[in-house]
């Protein structure tokens, strides 16, 4: 059979570590000359695939496809933009298909979380339904780590490190001020439904490191006046007290406390503003001096700070998206699977898209402390290895150097398509 383009495109919240994905999609598949052809990304996305906006990576030099392993954020663009299904928008995929067919492209690797991993799938079974053969893999992204079947998610581990970092760097802080000032900090962090980023804020206080951290996780239902015992209980002992609170807290009633009344593109409620409300509670309850935060793309996109573990597992699902393809896999996905914790060790294996698409990984009860508010000694030993080690970008006049790439255009064959 002669060989096939591919086509590769990065989806939804970008991270510090998806472009080493990319790296390793790109690099793994320029090895395979005999199956593979050039390699297009899509700008922005499926939207790239969908409005023939086709980048050709083969216009990159080998040192800017291995500086991608350095490089935050998206080096292609992302999207939320997700694709109803066939019965629904039957012309959607019929265009995709005329752009793979236009392109020649016979292998599908898309970047991204839950719901990419749905699109990934839907693309997946255009074999079957419309007579065209592609096959499709899904390269595992997110920074909320709650892809189901893999250990954890690219992209997690980074934000992880960052999140416990900085709590506890503004633990001291607080700390050295709290007699005359400031008593309670709060950060605010990403996690609509799943506490695993903030469930990382409380590896900030260890054995050698003692730090008064109380969590807010989506799972545990907030409950103001146990939540207000536990900081006064850390201030009266401590003298102060960090706060991490996920955006996805929700109050009994199932609520959102961020919950503004908006929608983002996939539908999901935009969060936005735990902290300030935690914060005014604290206030109004203990009155109590605090300051509050939000890391927000900070803590996505800190690729300075990255996880070297989280860069590794990145870069592997890349380098293994691309040998399932060429080993005649359809429809599935890499995964990361652990093989111990001390020493820790982890291997590749694969999962099938119809056990990943739209299945969310909560935080097991056994990960929750008893009270609520922090984790148990079983999730600190899931959690530790994921931080572990440094990877620092190279560094130029002080600021880390991050390539951009020239994301030449492939000359569009076909007429435009507007999107619905």
């Amino acid at each position: 059979m002669a060989k096939k383009n591919a086509f590769y495109a990065q989806s939804g919240g970008v991270t510090a570590v998806i472009n080493a994905s990319a790296c390793g999609v790109i690099e793994t598949a320029r090895k395979h000359k005999d199956k593979i052809g050039k390699v297009y990304a899509g700008r922005n996305g499926i939207i790239g695939a969908l409005t023939e906006d086709l980048i050709d990576t083969s216009k990159e030099s080998a040192k800017a496809i291995a500086q991608l392993r350095y490089t935050p954020a998206g080096a292609f663009g992302s999207c939320r933009y997700k694709m109803k299904s066939l019965e629904q928008n039957r012309r959607e995929y019929e265009r995709l298909i005329e752009v793979f067919e236009a392109h020649n492209i016979g292998y599908f690797f898309y970047n991204g979380g839950g719901d990419s991993a749905d699109t990934c799938l839907k693309v997946s079974q255009l074999a079957d339904s419309m007579g065209y053969p592609i096959q499709a893999i899904h390269v595992p992204k997110t920074v909320d780590n709650d892809l189901p079947i893999t250990d954890n998610c690219p992209g997690f581990g980074s934000v992880a490190k960052y999140i416990a970092t900085s709590v506890r760097e503004a633990s001291f802080d607080v700390a050295s001020m709290a007699k005359t000032s400031t008593k309670v900090f709060i950060i605010e962090v990403m996690g609509r439904h799943a506490g695993w980023i903030a469930a990382a804020g409380a590896l900030a206080s260890d054995e050698d490191t003692e730090i008064p951290v109380v969590v807010l996780f989506p799972e545990v239902p907030f409950d103001r006046a146990k939540f207000m015992e536990a900081v006064d209980e850390k201030v009266k002992k401590f003298g102060y007290v960090s706060v991490v609170v996920s955006e996805g807290v929700k109050g009994k009633d199932g609520k959102f406390l961020s919950d503004q009344g908006l929608r983002d593109a996939f539908g999901h409620a935009q969060l936005g503003g735990s902290a300030p409300v935690v914060a005014n509670m604290i206030k109004e309850d203990l009155g109590l001096k605090y300051h509050w935060a939000v890391a927000d793309y900070l803590q996505r996109a800190a690729r300075h700070l990255a996880s070297k573990t989280d860069v590794d597992q990145a870069y592997a699902m890349g380098k293994a998206a691309v040998e399932l393809a060429v080993a005649g896999k359809n429809s599935v996905m890499p995964t990361i699977v652990r093989k111990s914790d001390k020493p820790y060790k982890w291997v590749v294996g694969e999962a099938p898209l119809n056990k990943v698409a739209n299945v969310e990984k909560m935080m097991p009860k056994g990960f929750i402390s008893r009270d609520g508010f922090g984790i148990t000694p079983k999730c600190r030993t899931y959690l530790q290895p994921l931080i572990v080690g440094e990877d620092p970008p190279p560094y130029k006049n002080g600021l880390p150097q991050y390539v951009r790439l020239k994301n030449v255009g492939v000359p569009k064959k076909l007429a435009d398509f507007e999107l619905k």
